[in-house]
């Protein structure tokens, strides 16, 4: 049965379509492309915008393309879908609760994956090296998370 993921930041064109391909990635380099599917939304979305250009030059630093992404707004589908759902920011998560109480106990701080709970800045409007240092906070939480990732998504050991 496939996983899904939904990553969740404001605008939906910095931090979570960075942190979507980051996931993706790390999921794919551990065998689990096929097992798990990520998303991105905005709880106050540029809808249809693309990717920031910083996020595009940041990822693409990393070989990976972030051209395709266009914003969307966090939706009930997206949230019911969702095994889990990885936020940005302590103001995302309570965005998420009063809208949708009953997602509460599946919604984390990206952070919290790693064993921290810090908010990730975000870097819009900012210099490149902003959003480099977010891409870099992002990708270690990724990293670090990763086994408690995939604790929580049920797929730990497989």
């Amino acid at each position: 049965m496939t996983k899904h993921i939904l990553v969740v930041c404001t605008g939906n064109i910095c931090r979570s379509p960075m942190a979507k391909v980051l996931l993706q990635k790390a999921l794919a380099d551990q065998g689990l492309d096929g097992q798990v599917t990520v998303d991105s939304a905005g709880t106050y979305a540029v809808i249809g915008a693309p990717a920031s250009k910083g996020s595009v030059n940041a990822m693409k630093a990393r070989g990976l393309d972030l051209t395709p992404h266009v914003a969307k707004q966090i939706t009930a589908s997206m949230v019911e879908q969702a095994d889990l759902i990885l936020v940005m920011e302590e103001r995302h998560r309570r965005s998420i609760f009063v809208t949708w109480p009953k997602a509460l106990a599946k919604t984390l701080l990206l952070s919290e994956l790693a064993g921290e709970s810090v908010d990730i800045e975000d870097p819009y409007g900012g210099e490149q090296w902003e959003y480099d240092r977010a891409a870099a906070i992002i990708e270690d939480y990724v990293m670090r998370g990763m086994p408690m990732l995939l604790q929580r998504l049920g797929l730990a050991g497989k």
